[in-house]
């Protein structure tokens, strides 16, 4: 009851009586109302409404406001540590020079508020959210902390009063409960909701745990206080069960209690379809669990088979387990104590809800808190692990396990902590396992039906799906740690455990070779299996063995290898391997293998173990060398195509193994147990196993012809390269054979510079890193730099002006030394031209590194028979040019000799070794040195072949002379003697005679009676044919004697090795270059080391006959040489007429399409260069046709029309505007060329008439048409035509051919529109241009007249009627089109500015603006004047003479009405037109307020065409003297009323003198006077006049200003007349500008004054005051607006683009978290318009407006279409041009100069300005459609 009334009273007051209750020191009654009140505000049943929400705060803060509660709560936090926590997305910083654990990070706070510079430090996006780790001095350097968390604050904080949080200690358990009771009672089982709907639940309780959150973010003390109700075991207790009479409580606890029971905590396994789940009682444990689960999903998976081996293999995991799983809680126990671990439970039921998280997380800085959460959280592994499996959204979820467990463990501390109190790594260990073994499959590997071994299926969600990252990414984050790690490795029982992990990976994806069709589904599980192997096995790898770098550990290295080997047994015994492997069976999955290759190598390397103790007897060493051997083989089949029928996965493999993220954990252990094995097997076996593996034995014979069981012929050459190149790679690489960890580096990177150059970020990404990050040498370490600076130089980026951005470079200094990349010969043989005359450079022979002393028995690979036997052969195959030799083979033989003439093994040796005599080869080579047996001659061979082959013929030839009777007996004799010596070889007899008697000496008789079946089996070549007979060769040469030969025949000369080259040899000399140098190379080296070979060499030069050339052996032989000659050759000649085809085509594009250069003027200047007379002619680029342009055949200019803002954007001022990056800057649009032109029209249109205002303008500032063409000509017709052509073509590139867009036929630049050429002369002839000496005022009533012709039409009159010859030919219908297109190129609002749209008036205002427009671009091209003259690159391709004619023609349509037609204004003096007006009719525009440049196109367009040059003169002069009088007036505004007094009397003293009108004082004079009778012009004390009259005015800078304000009309008219009369600009200093362009004029000006160029055709002074009282008559309007239409001022600075910051970081810290200010949310990807800086969403569907977005609206609205917007998260620039957009690029480089998109390096960026510039150039040019190549539509999407 009582709680009842506390109900109805207000919170604040019932808040403060409670908390005063409560602070007596009996507070019994206090607390019972308290309960009683919370029982009513939380009761569960209520829901979770705000208004216990609402009563929590007022409860808590005890009668005071809750902010004001909050504040006082912080000023008492204690917290050292940042510990703010983000969500993915979130962006956030790591140093690496700061980070002590590499999982380090920063917020942007804490990162700009500590130092940083010259770390390493990059920038990021989080992808699974984290915490904050400034103030943790476990995971980082206090030098990194920022200034906040330096200082250990927690000393100088106040205690906290005890009543401050009295009633948080009361009310909160309460309110934790009431959330984990909602989650109790929401949480459905999966199997009574099929639409489980966890999401609701959550939502109902988002308000309730974001109100956690915010105690959290009060500080220390309230943490304190959470903590200690989270983890009080007693709270708990009282409040889970519920007292009896809380039958809610009660229900609540039942339901948590079956949502544990229910958990899998007696787990039901939910295997694919119904599969064998198997139910555990709750006691047994984990293992019969693990057991259970293995064995069914093993019968599951082959049900058919016998039972009894797959029961065996669940029975014998169970054992293993048994045996070494120590605790069998940790599958299945959880007891709950404290609220904390119920918190947990629940949010892994719920799937990690991201807000929960977020609360655990912030509770982190909390100490206690951190040791209790961290130990729950291992507690709740194991069932982290299952609801992880069955999770669907297993993404989501991993990422928020990591966010966690990141926090936990990376600390040292902690980790270790946790590891010794609660197993932590039994139970990592165990859930493992636990994990794969729910997706274990029987392995087929080597013996498919009985192959015990079971391994994980890459199908499975779990692998594909990457479920296991989390656990494996915790294990090797806690493996970082020595302490944790050292445990690991003394604990034996983990690492069986461990290893039997590992053994699950071993021999997965097992690809099976297809040799009938070709698979119809390629499977793609490799990425799984890479991935797996990687991450499961070869990153906890790595992380163990940097803690074995020192002596003092070497026992565990020896551990490791001990039970490596012996998993490795027990897996050849569970695959039922014997002794060779299944044929056509390939896995790159060898982890055992990799775990034992990588351990031996850092014993021998780091730790000083003899090698011999770690390594197994010779069988066991057979038997590992096999599967590695098997991989490089199958690679070598996977490059010559044999696995082509397994689809392009399988290649995809092989790339995978030795790509630069793999090939340290792949491909190099993998070459490293092979060289150990090399070295301790014998290398005559050794030797003939890799020939054997590579099935190119039945290749080595002596015999032209033979017969391969196993190859193709087109497979056996790169089969034989890929064999040879394998030895080369064996015998010569050192990566764990010595060489230091610098020289690695050294010798991957000039390996990669010399392929091509490399950018610093795809350096970093090729190089192999060592991949525990932890190691020292990490990428970006110091000595990455340093040697990078040592081998290679850096090319800073340029800018081609094809357009394509170039990134910095770093390129290979000269004197680098180039070694054979290993990983890349087999992906990339360079050498593989067929033909042996290429002259191609050969990869240089290289010194090698010094072998470590344990691995010397490598060397004798080099310096074994059986070796020497196969070069010999080869040598000898390749001087008979018998088919599958190469000149790579060629390379790979001369390397092995070379490497073996300069690894000689000791010489005590080579005497022991003939005294075995039974070697069945012996007969070929005495001893086993290379160095002797070069000179060893070798005469008769036996060799089987084909009857067919010519050696059989040969010797029945030989036979049937021998009947002859000339023939003796003492020759026979000898023949049959020799025949007796001849040698036979081979390699599969001996290697099975090697491998028995390893076997008899091991002594296992039980295995001896299996082995000879399976060999003898495989001798037999299946179904070869039996016709193979024996042969006896002659040969007689040796070696040498074959080098030399080679050598000739590679020259072309018979004698190419004189004597005397022998006498002055250096094997120095020959460090570079082709076969020749390699031949002399080796024979100079054999010469310098046995003075034998030196005499067997001199013997065999001396006889220097000229050798016969080998005879083309057979017919067939002869056509497959002919074939591969006629090969090469074609491929030549196609070589060389790509070569002709691109250079003609280089040519081409230099003529046609080359930007800068002025030489292509010819056709543009509308044939300037032919005689005046004859017409112009045009090249048709479709046709081919030349001829002139006529009525019923137009031709037209190719040309691009574009909407422009770019006039519009021109400010005042020089200097660019600067891109705000704070809230204090603004950017003000007011004072832009547009802006000002809108404002003066409107307020024209104020008081003026509508019509005339429209004549006393120019639009087209913004959104006015640009017209651009390359230059070429086309028939209208054939346009057409193409035109449909393409419309066909369905394949369109990027542009649309519904808009009319296509590219010119011929250089293929991008067009929308053709504009006619009018058919006529060229330039105008002798007529038009003499001078003429008419008086001005005749030149002026001549005018009127030409303007009288237009105005006797009324404006309806037909064209016909007006202008017969215009009547609807071809020619006219053409021109309509184009002004329609021109009218569809801007928008609506860019065209109707008049009062009534669609006016004539206003069709008529568009169409002279569209001049205007293109005159005023050019002059921005020219660089905003016209000192330098003619040749400049706008003005080659300009096309206003064409326009104009056009735009002529249609404004002709419409008439100037005579009555007011201005140009008898500026003429005559009227005075009778005052009395005119009606009253309600507006007044016509003063003429002082007129636009002058407007007026002069206006005239022009409106006149006759062609016009003669002394009428264009005219007027130019009659506009001259009215701009001239603007500025007068203009700057008489600008004077003080002092200055003004004195100028007049200056004036009206000149008055009178002659010339008085050529001088500008009387005028001026006379201006001030006739505007001083106005009453408001100059008595206006506007600020703005007093600001501008600070200074004194002298003549001078009067004469100067008065000049600057005629310039741009003056540049106008002169390029106007440029292009009308082809005039040419001569080029002049910027100070002679003005009289140059007078002079081109006409005007009659000397240089001296302005003034002096003014001609009036009738008195100056009348004129001047007639125009000035047109301004007078408008008194009565408001003044200070027609003042404002008075001081003009034409004079605008170049177009630029925002002035951006030098560092990226100051926009992307201020951008990518600000708010969109139509939409107020953070977009998603935020845009600034490099135009105008205004911030868009790109892409926002908040701010889409009828299907447009933000962007694209936006580029319509501020550039007519074209936008240039930077993208903040991405830092690359995007154009939008119409209905296409492209990524242009980046503006911001790192310090090597390479772009960052996505900025996910995130390392700094800096501004480059030369980008920036082109970009800005791009833009005011308008050739973004030329020079960007990779356009796409946006469909209005961003």
């Amino acid at each position: 009851m009582m709680a009842a009334s506390l109900l109805r009273r207000d919170k604040k007051s019932t808040a403060a009586h409670l908390k005063a209750d409560l602070k007596r020191t009996d507070n019994s009654s206090g607390l019972r109302q308290l309960q009683e009140l919370l029982d009513s505000v939380l009761h569960p049943e209520r829901g979770s409404e705000p208004e216990a929400l609402e009563w929590c705060k007022w409860l808590l803060a005890g009668g005071d406001g809750f902010d004001e509660f909050c504040r006082t709560v912080r000023s008492y936090d204690n917290a050292t540590l940042c510990g703010l926590v983000w969500t993915a997305n979130f962006v956030a910083y790591r140093c690496r020079t700061c980070g002590i654990s590499p999982c380090m990070s920063l917020c942007a706070e804490c990162f700009n508020n500590g130092d940083h510079t010259g770390h390493d430090f990059n920038m990021f996006r989080s992808q699974a959210g984290g915490a904050c780790d400034c103030g943790d001095g476990n995971v980082m350097r206090e030098s990194g902390f920022c200034s906040r968390h330096r200082l250990k604050t927690g000393e100088n904080v106040p205690l906290v009063p005890r009543d401050l949080l009295l009633m948080s200690e009361m009310v909160l358990p309460r309110f934790i409960i009431t959330i984990i009771q909602y989650l109790r009672d929401g949480y459905t089982e999966p199997e009574s909701a099929a639409d489980r709907d966890l999401q609701k639940v959550l939502q109902q309780l988002d308000l309730h745990i974001s109100f956690l959150e915010e105690l959290t973010k009060m500080g220390g003390a309230m943490r304190t206080v959470l903590t200690k109700i989270l983890t009080n075991q007693q709270t708990f207790k009282e409040l889970s069960m519920g007292q009896e009479e809380n039958v809610y409580a009660k229900r609540s606890y039942e339901k948590y209690l079956s949502a544990l029971k229910s958990s899998g905590l007696v787990s039901v396994e939910e295997k694919g379809a119904g599969a064998g789940a198997t139910d555990t009682p709750a006691g047994a444990g984990a293992l019969s669990l693990l057991g259970a689960t293995a064995a069914a999903s093993l019968e599951d998976s082959s049900k058919e088979e016998d039972q009894d081996g797959l029961q065996g293999v669940g029975q014998r995991k169970r054992v293993k387990l048994s045996s070494s799983t120590k605790d069998p809680s940790i599958m299945d126990t959880l007891k709950h104590k404290c609220f904390l671990e119920e918190l947990l439970f629940w949010t892994i039921k719920y799937e990690f809800p991201q807000k929960m998280v977020t609360f655990l997380l912030n509770m982190l800085p909390d100490q206690d808190y951190k040791i209790t959460f961290t130990k729950t959280f291992v507690q709740h592994y194991a069932f982290i692990m299952k609801t992880l499996m069955k999770s669907h959204e297993s993404d989501t979820m991993s990422n928020r396990i990591v966010h966690i467990s990141v926090q936990l463990f990376s600390n040292e501390e902690l980790a270790r902590h946790v590891t010794e109190e609660c197993q932590l790594l039994d139970i990592m260990v165990t859930v493992l396992l636990y994990m794969m073994e729910s997706c274990l499959i029987k392995s087929e590997l080597q013996d498919e039906e009985n192959n015990h071994h079971v391994v994980v299926n890459c199908g499975e969600a779990l692998l594909k799906n990457n479920t296991y990252w989390p656990l494996v990414s915790d294990f090797i984050n806690i493996l970082s740690h020595q302490s944790v790690a050292k445990r690991f490795l003394e604990d034996q029982s983990l690492l069986r455990l461990w290893m039997s992990f590992v053994s699950f990976f071993q021999g997965m994806n097992l690809n099976k070779r297809e040799l009938n069709e070709h698979v119809e589904f390629e499977s793609q599980t490799y990425y799984a299996a890479f991935a797996a192997e990687l991450e499961a096995c070869a990153q906890p790898m790595w992380g163990l063995l940097t803690h074995c770098k020192v002596k003092e550990t070497h026992e565990y290295t020896k551990t490791v290898v001990r039970y490596c080997l012996e998993t490795l047994q027990m897996w050849f015994d569970t695959i039922g391997f014997v002794d060779e492997p299944a044929l056509n069976q390939l896995t790159f999955h060898l982890p055992l293998h990799r775990y034992y290759a990588m351990f031996l190598s850092k014993g021998v390397k780091c730790q000083g173990l003899d090698l011999d103790s770690l390594l197994p007897d010779q069988e066991m060493l057979m038997k590992i060398m096999v599967h590695p051997l098997q991989i490089q083989a199958s690679l070598s089949e996977i490059h010559s195509n044999m696995w082509v029928r397994n689809g392009l996965q399988i290649k995809g493999q092989a790339m995978t193994y030795v790509q630069s993220h793999f090939c340290n954990s792949m491909i190099d252990p993998d070459i490293y147990l092979l060289q150990v094995c090399a070295s301790r097997l014998d290398p005559d076996y050794f030797i003939s196993s890799v020939f054997e593996r590579f099935k190119v034995v039945d290749l080595l014979t002596m015999a032209s012809q033979h017969q391969n069981a196993v190859l193709d012929s087109e497979q056996e050459r790169p089969m034989l390269e890929g064999a040879l190149t394998f030895l080369v790679i064996l015998s010569s690489l050192r990566v764990h054979l010595g060489m230091s960890d610098d020289e690695i580096l050294r010798a991957e990177m000039v390996s990669q510079l010399c392929m091509n150059d490399r950018t610093h970020s795809s350096l970093l990404d090729l190089i192999p890193e060592n991949p525990n990050p932890k190691s020292g040498v990490v990428p970006g370490s110091c000595s990455f730099e340093e040697m990078l600076s040592a081998v290679a130089d850096f090319k800073a980026p340029v800018f081609e002006p094809g357009g394509s951005m170039q990134q910095g470079m770093y390129t290979p200094k000269g004197d680098a030394p180039y070694c054979l990349p290993y990983r890349l010969t087999f992906a990339v043989c360079s050498l593989k031209q067929s033909g042996v005359h290429t002259g191609n450079p050969w990869p240089p022979y290289k010194e090698r590194t010094a072998l470590h002393p344990c691995y010397k028995g490598l060397v004798r690979l080099l310096h074994c028979k059986t070796l020497h036997i196969v070069i010999f052969t080869l040598l000898y195959k390749i001087w008979m040019d018998h088919q599958n030799m190469s000149e790579h083979v060629l390379c790979m033989v001369l390397y092995l000799i070379e490497l073996g003439l300069d690894n000689q093994v000791q010489d005590d040796k080579v005497e022991e070794e003939p005294c075995i005599e039974e070697h069945c080869h012996d007969s070929w080579f005495p001893g086993t040195s290379l160095l002797s047996n070069l000179h060893h001659v070798i005469n008769f061979v036996r060799v089987r072949v084909p009857e067919t082959a010519p050696e059989v013929e040969r010797k029945r030839e030989r036979e049937r002379e021998r009947e002859t009777p000339a023939s003796t007996s003492s020759e026979s004799s000898t023949f049959g003697q020799n025949l007796r010596e001849a040698q036979v070889f081979s390699l599969v007899a001996e290697r099975r005679r090697k491998f028995q008697e390893i076997i008899n000496r091991s002594n296992h008789e039980a295995s001896q009676a299996v082995r000879p079946k399976s060999s003898s089996s495989r001798l037999l070549p299946p179904g070869s044919p039996p016709q193979l007979v024996t042969e006896i060769l002659e040969i007689g040469e040796s070696m040498l004697s074959l080098l030399v030969k080679l050598h000739q025949k590679l020259s072309g000369k018979q004698n190419s090795l004189s004597l005397s080259w022998l006498a002055e040899v250096d094997p120095a000399h020959h460090a570079h270059g082709d076969g020749l140098t390699a031949i002399e190379r080796i024979l100079a080296k054999a010469a310098a080391r046995s003075r034998h070979s030196k005499r067997c060499l001199q013997e065999i030069c001396g006889k220097v006959c000229p050798p016969i050339p080998p005879k083309k052996n057979s017919p067939g032989d002869k056509k497959s040489m002919d074939k591969e000659e006629r090969r090469q050759r074609a491929r030549e000649r196609q070589q060389k007429l790509l070569a002709e085809f691109a250079s003609r085509q280089k040519s081409f594009m230099e003529t046609a399409m080359d930007v800068e250069s002025p030489e292509t003027d010819a056709v543009m200047e509308m044939g300037s260069a032919e005689p005046l007379d004859s017409e112009v002619l045009y090249d048709c680029v479709i046709c081919g046709q030349s001829g002139p342009s006529t009525e019923d055949r137009p031709t037209g200019l190719v040309v691009l029309l574009q909407a422009s803002s770019v006039l519009g954007h021109r400010c005042r001022s020089d200097t660019p505007k600067r891109l705000p990056t704070t809230d204090e800057e603004h950017i003000y649009p007011e004072d832009t060329c547009g802006a000002a032109h809108d404002v003066r029209l409107s307020l024209m249109q104020r008081y003026f008439k509508d019509s005339s205002c429209l004549q006393s303008v120019s639009i087209g500032w913004d959104g006015g048409v640009y017209v651009q063409t390359c230059g070429h000509t086309l028939h209208i017709d054939c346009h057409k035509s193409y035109m449909e052509s393409l419309r066909n073509d369905q394949v369109l590139q990027g542009f649309s051919v519904d808009k009319g867009e296509f590219t010119c036929p011929l250089c293929r630049q991008f067009a929308n529109s053709v504009l006619p050429c009018r058919p006529g002369r060229g330039m105008e002839t002798g007529a038009w241009h003499a001078p003429s000496n008419k008086s001005m005022s005749t030149l002026v009533r001549e005018v009127e007249d030409l303007q009288e012709q237009l105005g006797i039409f009324p404006v309806s009159a037909s064209l016909k009627q007006r202008d017969p010859i215009l009547a609807e030919s071809n020619l006219s219908k053409e021109m309509e089109s184009v002004i329609k297109d021109i009218k569809n190129t801007t928008q609506k609002k860019y065209m109707d500015y008049g009062k009534n749209p669609g006016s004539p008036d206003n069709d008529f205002l568009f169409m002279y603006s569209v001049a205007r427009t293109n005159l005023e671009l050019e002059l921005v091209h020219r660089g905003g004047n016209l000192c330098s003259g003619g040749a400049s690159a706008a003005a080659k391709r300009s096309c206003l003479n064409q326009l104009f004619h056009v735009l002529a023609m249609h404004m002709r349509l419409y008439s100037i009405d005579s009555a007011y037609n201005p140009w008898t204004r500026l003429t005559q003096s009227t005075h009778s037109r005052d009395t005119e007006y009606c009253d309600d009719e507006r007044p016509e525009v003063p003429m002082l307020f007129r636009d002058v440049p407007s007026l002069l196109i206006i005239f022009i367009l409106t006149m006759p065409q062609p016009l003669r040059k002394e009428h264009f003169t005219c007027v130019v002069k009659v506009l001259y003297s009215l701009q001239y009088t603007q500025a007068l007036a203009a700057l008489s505004v600008r004077f003080s009323p002092e200055e003004r007094l004195a100028w007049s009397n200056t004036g009206a003293a000149k008055k009178n003198t002659p010339n008085s009108d050529k001088s500008w004082e009387s005028l001026l004079g006379h201006v001030i006077s006739e505007l001083t009778k106005a009453k408001d012009v100059y008595d206006t004390s506007s600020e703005e006049t007093l600001v501008l009259s600070s200074s004194v005015w002298s003549p001078q800078s009067i004469e100067f200003s008065l000049q600057q304000f005629c310039l741009p009309f003056l540049r106008l008219s002169c390029l106007l007349q440029h292009h009308l009369y082809g005039d040419s600009l001569p080029g002049c200093l910027v100070e002679e500008e003005f009289s140059l362009l007078a002079g081109c004029l006409g005007l009659a000006g000397s240089a001296q004054s302005s003034a002096a160029c003014l001609e009036w055709n009738i008195s100056a002074l009348d004129l001047i005051s007639q125009w000035c009282s047109e301004v007078i008559a408008l008194s009565d309007s408001p003044t200070q607006q027609s003042v404002s239409l008075l001081v003009q001022d034409p004079q605008w600075a170049a177009p630029r683009l925002l002035h951006l910051p030098d560092n990226y970081n100051t926009i992307f810290q201020y951008y990518h978290r600000k708010s969109c200010t139509s939409c107020g949310k953070t977009p998603k990807d935020p845009a600034l318009c490099l135009v105008c800086g205004a911030f868009v969403c790109l892409k926002g569907h908040c701010c889409k407006q009828q299907g447009v977005c933000e962007c694209v609206l936006h580029s319509q609205h501020c550039g007519a279409a074209t936008g240039i917007f930077l993208l903040i998260n991405a830092s690359v620039i995007i154009i939008i041009r119409g209905h296409r957009f492209c990524l242009w690029g980046s503006v911001y480089l790192d310090a090597h100069g390479e772009e960052d998109r996505d900025l996910r390096r995130g390392k700094p960026l800096y501004l480059c300005e030369e980008r920036y510039r082109v970009l800005e150039q791009q833009w005011v040019s308008h050739t973004f459609d030329h020079i960007n190549k990779r356009w796409g539509p946006h469909y209005n999407g961003l």
